[in-house]
């Protein structure tokens, strides 16, 4: 028995030796990565660039989207009525176009996309983030416009016929009428867009541009240790995405509690 007790208490010793020194190892490595030459600034400098990067891609996909979506909805509810020649090619070129631009945008990878524009359609410019926000902008633009579709064409017919009875126009109505119901059913959809974007643009670094992930990557090139700045940047995402999605979580509830 009292041998037992001695074996079992030096197994103890073992593990809690063994247990400091992973924890004094941690320490280490979490001081090299972030501490040694204020390399947690890099970690910073990604965090701001990446949200940047998805603000500013979210305003421009939210304007094409629109775009694209009111060509569609018009051509789908105004094409056959109209009767004005002119105004009906133009229309069925934008459908066209529109078409073109949703097929091709969403069965393409955005990081061919990025890497298209990049080197090739904006090969002349430096600016590395106006690049990445097209490409992300012109990419998530595809994807609001049926988003916003969908919202435009959830909404009661009647509500359309109302507006031309009180005097209004096709552009009028929607603007004034359909467009502000239609937001206000797609703005979870349109705030979970933001939170996909966001994690999207962990490929930014792909052209140069110093990210979340990039940073993560560029300590990765200095220390040569992985798990602890990839183990920060997955954490970041992570709390990034939970604030987001709680965020909408708040904006979801207050909708449903001003339709009663």
């Amino acid at each position: 028995m009292a041998e037992w007790f001695a074996g079992y208490c030096s197994w103890l010793c073992d593990c809690y030796a063994s247990f400091n020194g992973w924890l004094y190892g941690l320490q280490k490595e979490f001081t090299t990565a972030f501490i040694v030459d204020d390399r947690w600034k890099y970690i910073l400098k990604g965090v701001q660039n990446t949200l940047i990067l998805t603000f500013y891609a979210l305003i421009l996909g939210v304007v094409l989207g629109v775009i694209v979506a009111a060509i569609r909805t018009s051509y789908d509810k105004q094409y056959r009525e109209m009767k004005n020649p002119i105004a009906k090619f133009f229309l069925w070129i934008g459908n066209a176009i529109s078409k073109i631009y949703l097929t091709v945008i969403r069965g393409t990878p955005v990081m061919v996309q990025i890497l298209i524009i990049f080197f090739i359609i904006m090969a002349s410019s430096r600016d590395k983030m106006l690049c990445a926000v097209i490409a992300f902008g012109i990419n998530s633009g595809a994807y609001v416009a049926e988003i916003v579709r969908a919202g435009i064409m959830s909404i009661d017919a009647g509500q359309n016929e109302a507006g031309r009875s009180l005097g209004l126009n096709y552009m009028q109505t929607m603007w004034f009428i359909i467009l502000p119901q239609a937001f206000k059913n797609i703005l979870p959809s349109l705030a979970n867009e933001f939170i996909v974007l966001l994690k999207e643009t962990s490929i930014a670094g792909y052209v140069g541009v110093t990210d979340l992930t990039r940073a993560g990557n560029q300590i990765r090139s200095v220390t040569y240790q992985d798990f602890m700045p990839l183990l920060a940047v997955a954490l970041i995402y992570l709390v990034l995405v939970m604030f987001f999605t709680w965020l909408v979580g708040l904006l979801e509830r207050r909708l449903r509690k001003n339709e009663r």
